[in-house]
């Protein structure tokens, strides 16, 4: 099979220090270009790199014939327009999460989605592909914890530079949009459903005006998940699956090192079984995926309507948190 080619969409940090690295041990894909308004910068990045091309605009990477993949891990506010963009220009899609600024959003790029069949759009929720989700959900489905019945997540990091885009007003920032969104995706991936309803609480950054700390309750009926988030804590993640029979904890859920194996817990009654996977890189198994839905014509991991759901939780935790009640998952 051939290997896809990839064009970057900004040089920005995490792409520099994750994806690119990862696609570098793609067997299905490539990073043959990357593109920024700043051709000295982007010139800088794909050196040490080693990306082949380089594009001074994001037009000019969405015209290059010789792309078949755009990777969009721009700011919040320019997934769905670029993304978009892309399609138009008869490239796939890998956006980075959030799939959208709101479900509004999210909507306009799945309708843009549909008008291209033939064409492959994902959101990067990168987690879910890692052998140790792929071994958490088999665990809980085979019911080794007994029936599921809450979940119990935390995310957190402690981030206060203003010219980071996540402490910016107006294009997406704040947690729940960048971190927040892993939890509410991991209940409903372990869940196998959908929340009914919220009740979200969040505090904002008096500078910034952007949620710093946001806690939240999704009801799945009878089921409950709770998470907290935040980009001013000390940083942490864990998650705990709690059933009638047992609890499963994932060590380090969402950020895996590629280089160290993971570790699963099921504890049965205070017997603590410790399951551990080798090593695997997240982001080279997203890619490789990614290219061989659309070598093979076939599905992607994720669909897009998924990245779509998740946004409507996503806004009911805000309206909740704004009308302080419970709101029903649109």
């Amino acid at each position: 099979m051939k290997r896809l080619r990839w064009g970057v969409l900004s040089t920005s940090r995490f792409a520099q220090q994750k994806i690119v690295p990862a696609m570098k041990d793609c067997e299905y894909a490539e990073v043959a270009a990357i593109a920024s308004r700043d051709r000295e910068k982007a010139t800088e990045v794909a050196t040490r790199l080693g990306i082949p091309r380089v594009h001074d605009s994001y037009e000019a990477m969405l015209a290059d014939p010789e792309i078949d993949v755009i990777y969009n891990p721009l700011p919040n506010h320019l997934h769905v327009p670029l993304s978009i963009a892309a399609l138009e220009a008869g490239k796939h899609v890998l956006c980075e999460k959030p799939v959208g600024l709101d479900a509004a959003d999210a909507a306009r790029l799945l309708e843009a989605a549909r008008r291209h069949p033939h064409l492959k759009v994902m959101e990067a929720f990168m987690y879910r592909l890692h052998p140790q989700w792929q071994r958490a959900r088999q665990l809980v489905a085979e019911g080794r914890i007994g029936q599921p019945l809450t979940i119990n997540s935390f995310f957190s990091y402690f981030n206060t530079d203003p010219g980071n885009v996540r402490n910016m007003d107006g294009i997406g920032g704040g947690g729940l949009l960048d971190i927040g969104c892993y939890c509410i995706s991991l209940s409903r991936f372990i869940f196998d459903g959908e929340p009914r309803r919220v009740l979200g609480l969040i505090e904002n950054d008096p500078d910034f005006k952007v949620d710093r700390r946001a806690s939240a309750i999704l009801d799945f009926g009878p089921r409950t998940a709770t998470f907290t988030c935040s980009t001013q804590l000390a940083p942490y993640q864990r998650v705990q699956i709690l059933g009638d029979r047992g609890r499963l904890e994932i060590e380090v859920p969402f950020n895996q090192m590629p280089d160290r194996p993971s570790r699963l817990f099921i504890d049965l009654a205070g017997e603590v079984e410790e399951i551990v996977l080798p090593p695997a890189n997240q982001y080279t198994i997203q890619g490789d995926l990614f290219s061989l839905a659309v070598i093979n014509d076939t599905p992607v991991p994720t669909p897009l309507e998924d990245g779509l759901q998740n946004m409507r939780v996503i806004d009911a935790v805000f309206a909740s948190a704004r009308s302080g009640g419970w709101v029903e998952v649109g």
